[in-house]
Formats: structure tokens, sequence, C-alpha cells
């Protein structure tokens, strides 16, 4: 088994509400060239925008479209697909992270912490649980944008993950807050984290990119510009993680706690 993991992050201007313009745009970056990519992760809302009005473009037949497309995406790239979507579910709305395996399994999680600010808690229910799903020997544990800023949340309990993801729509004026929590989520949980984030223009606000891939010592391995479209790639090392880990055991002396 592989003790490497190949990571793509896709940045790029998420068309309003148009779910047929962002799959060609997600298209135009993965497909038309040859990655060698194990995960491929999109922003937030990859293919609305982060919609507060997601009944007016989101049903069942419109969430299946965008599965389907993930699907095959992963199977024509060899690739782990994964991003959000706003899901509907028993008559309610989840932002939901999805990552699609080439062989068609599903694993998921929703936004536990709903960005109040922007209205998000009283359009979507938020989760209730972590998610970790194993690759290629990897832990990846996935986030959405908002649960950046809640470290209890993020905590690495004993070395449960080994990878942090988080697929954000994070707005122009707190870009420096993006990169300073990325940077303190991998220093504190001793992981690799990659944080995407979108370019371009929504009603409510400006993105300014930024997408990143850090170390589990907060160095910056790959950062985007704040303005292209493009896929950021990048390769980790399992085995340089656990010689870190076993040579400054910070985690050995966290507090322990419960999430009620």
């Amino acid at each position: 088994m592989s003790e490497e993991l190949n990571i793509s992050l896709v940045q790029y201007d998420i068309a309003w509400e148009d779910p047929e313009a962002n799959y060609e745009r997600v298209e135009k970056l993965i497909l038309e060239r040859e990655l060698r990519s194990d995960i491929i992760v999109l922003p937030e809302m990859f293919n609305t925008g982060f919609t507060m009005e997601p009944a007016k473009i989101v049903d069942e037949v419109v969430c299946s479209r965008a599965l389907d497309k993930m699907k095959a995406w992963a199977e024509k790239t060899g690739a782990v697909i994964a991003g959000s979507i706003a899901f509907p579910e028993s008559g309610r709305f989840y932002n939901r992270f999805v990552a699609i395996f080439p062989s068609g399994k599903m694993v998921h999680y929703d936004k536990r912490h709903l960005f109040r600010m922007g209205d998000e808690h009283k359009t979507y229910s938020p989760g209730f649980g972590q998610s970790i799903f194993e690759l290629k020997g990897w832990r990846i544990a996935p986030f959405i944008c908002y649960d950046l800023r809640f470290p209890v949340w993020n905590r690495n309990v004993n070395n449960s993950y080994d990878l942090a993801l988080y697929s954000a729509n994070w707005p122009e004026n707190r870009k420096s807050v993006w990169f300073t929590l990325l940077n303190a989520r991998a220093i504190e949980n001793q992981c690799y984290v990659a944080g995407v984030n979108r370019i371009g223009m929504d009603p409510a606000c400006t993105y300014p990119g930024g997408s990143i891939l850090i170390d589990y010592k907060g160095n910056v391995l790959s950062e985007a510009s704040s303005s292209d479209e493009g896929l950021l790639e990048q390769t980790f090392s399992l085995e340089s993680l656990r010689r870190f880990r076993e040579k400054f055991p910070a985690w050995m002396d966290a507090d322990p706690f419960d999430i009620l």
C-alpha cells in the first residue's frame, strides 16, 4: 500500500444557482488534462454557490444529477471526487459534503456549524456527527467552511485522522482569518490540511480563492493565487506524518472532553 496521497483542489468561479454551468466548469478543469490524483476536492456548494434558497433550484432530480456527475468524474479520473452540495432529505436541506469513490462507494458529512450571519441556520439543518473515511490507508476528516472556526469540533482525538479537508465559500473580507485558522488546525491536530475556496462573486460576497495545502507543522506546501481558476496539486507523505507524531507526541497530552 502506498504511503503517499496525491490531492488536487479545484478553485473556480461558481456560477450563481446554475448547476449545469458549474458542471461544465469543473469538467474543463479536471477532465481536459491528465491527473494523477487520488482525491479531487471541490468548493462548498460547488454546483450552486452558497444559496439560501435551495428549494428554488434543488430537488431530488437536481441532487441526483449532481451525484451522477460526481460518479462519472470519479470513474473517468480514477480519483475520489469530493465537495459539498445542498442536499434535500426528509423535508429538510443539509449542506452535505459528499465523497464518491471510483467504485461508486459514497460517504458524506453534514455541516455542523451553520453560518448564522448569512442565515444559513434558517434554511439548512445541522449535522450531528463527524465523519472519517479511509483512502489508501489514510484517514480523512471532511469539514465545511464555518466549521473551521470551532477547534473543539475539529479536534483530532488520539490521531483519529491524518488529513482534514475544508470545502469553503470563504469571503474576501475575512481572507486573513482563513489562512490563520487553517494553519492553526494543522498545528494543533498534527495533521495535513487542505482548504479549497472559490473565486468570483455572488449576490452577497466576493471570494478570494486562496486554496491551500499545509503540512502537520503548519508549513504551506502549495497555495493558489487569489484570482485564477485552476488546480492546486500536492503529494502528502503518511510516513513523514507518522515520524513527526512519534518524535513530537503532543497529542498524548491533549485534554479529554465530550461533545454534548
